[in-house]
């Protein structure tokens, strides 16, 4: 008999959850204004809003806090952390930030100016606020397959390299400060990127003189699509796959709360000691002191130590099989997914759920509200909602995707948890046809408006 697959590891603590009635559902998410981050957490039974700093952390990491020195100049973690990123990116150069938003605040103060044009592969929220904050533009050139949920494509996080080329031809190269490639692609379902079209990129960046930089919060899992999907790379671990994924970046910015298992914490990694010297200033006006960052030194050791945990091929295999394990029960239902199941999150093409339903009723929006009031289950629109409203314009932006994520924390739940996620949905599946009304804005603010947004029914 073949031996079935079995998770990475054994729990040593637990944390209880408590289960609630419709009726206490319905009662909390009117009083949320059907905003799903305006629950409070003890409302929610399986929570699935994001992967971002929601993770449980190993023993080492654990071992590691109580080792952290928090001098505030030349501390040991400084030195850790510094080591781990070099050992693991390549990168020389560093600065620690709180976050992965903040990595990106202090990056684009130093390189981006207004007006300034910046294409990538579907940047993520606040990699596009923080852009149009600055009266800038992104432009998004992913392959026209990754807005197609039914294709079945390895790599639907790829940037088209002819949409690229167009970009950079029809604009003058001193007005493109950076491309951004994001690994994985959340935007687009958590698809990865190749590492030919990272080659590509690269090529096509050198021969215009403009630098390339990645937004890195799930690289890791990228890297083990890498092994799995692409030739030539079976035989490869994942940390040599990395190490040559960011050999075709001058720099990125990660949110380690996503591949490197901390509850908080971020940094920049840099190729060129101009960038650092130039960024630094802005890390120690916006962050601290370049050795810490906005972090504590417990929470850098954690950091360091989960860099190594997030790229163990085991821990790997775990993680994306229970997100593949989700994605197939729903799969086997009918019900329609991005497809290849993306690394971190399974994302529902909510157009497809319900289609009866207008797009001027945020449809990804309604749908994550319905599983909640079914089941408990707290997921979040990727879709009209959260692409705000075009900054010239101030009409809201209706991306060819309107997707609700299911976004599944590291090592925190179980595959029983996944069969009620899966349960919940399907029971909402199967009377969409009574969903007739869907959600308006009521409130909402100028810019990342989700995170704050009040709604009501239509």
């Amino acid at each position: 008999m073949k031996l079935p697959k079995a998770e990475s590891f054994k729990i040593k603590m637990v944390e209880a959850i408590r289960p609630s009635t419709i009726d206490e559902r319905l009662k909390w998410i009117k009083e949320a204004n059907f905003n799903l981050f305006n629950l409070k957490s003890e409302q929610v039974f399986i929570d699935l809003l994001t992967d971002s700093g929601t993770g449980a952390m190993s023993d080492k990491q654990w071992s590691e806090m109580m080792l952290g020195d928090e001098s505030y100049a030349g501390a040991s973690y400084y030195y850790k952390l510094k080591n781990a990123i070099q050992d693991i990116t390549g990168f020389e150069y560093f600065l620690p930030t709180h976050q992965g938003r903040a990595a990106e605040n202090v990056l684009f103060s130093t390189i981006i100016n207004e007006g300034d044009i910046i294409p990538g592969n579907s940047h993520f929220d606040t990699t596009k606020a923080h852009i149009e904050h600055r009266k800038s533009y992104a432009i998004d050139c992913t392959i026209d397959e990754a807005f197609d949920t039914e294709v079945n494509h390895p790599f639907k996080g790829n940037i088209d390299i002819v949409k690229l080329e167009k970009v950079l031809t029809e604009n003058q190269v001193e007005k493109i400060p950076l491309i951004i490639v994001t690994i994985t692609c959340n935007s687009s379902g958590g698809q990865p990127v190749s590492m030919q079209n990272m080659k590509n990129v690269s090529k096509i960046a050198k021969k215009y003189g403009i630098p390339v930089y990645y937004d890195s919060a799930r690289f890791a899992e990228n890297a083990y699509f890498i092994k799995k999907r692409e030739k030539g790379y079976s035989d490869k671990s994942i940390r040599e796959i990395v190490k040559e994924m960011f050999s075709y970046a001058d720099g990125m910015t990660m949110s380690s709360k996503k591949d490197a298992i901390v509850n908080m914490g971020g940094f920049l990694g840099l190729r060129h000691k101009e960038v650092f010297d130039r960024a630094s200033v802005f890390n120690i006006l916006y962050e601290g002191f370049n050795t810490y960052g906005g972090m504590s030194g417990r929470d850098m050791n954690a950091l360091a130590q989960g860099l190594y945990d997030g790229t163990e091929l085991s821990y790997l295999e775990t993680r994306i099989n229970q997100v593949a394990f989700l994605g197939q029960m729903l799969k086997d239902k009918g019900i329609p997914v991005q497809f290849p199941f993306g690394g971190h999150a399974i994302f529902v093409d909510a157009k497809k759920f319900l289609p009866h339903l207008p797009k001027e009723e945020f449809i990804a929006q309604t749908l994550a509200v319905e599983l909640y009031i079914e089941g408990g289950v707290r997921a979040v629109e990727i879709g009209s909602i959260m692409a705000d409203r075009d900054p010239d314009s101030g009409l809201n932006r209706y991306p060819d995707l309107e997707l609700m994520r299911l976004a599944i924390p590291r090592r925190t739940y179980t595959n029983d948890h996944m069969k009620y996620v899966a349960a919940s949905i399907i029971n909402v599946f199967e009377r969409r046809s009574k969903i007739t009304k869907g959600l308006i804005i009521t409130k909402e603010a100028p810019i990342l408006r989700h995170f704050t947004v009040e709604l009501d029914r239509a």
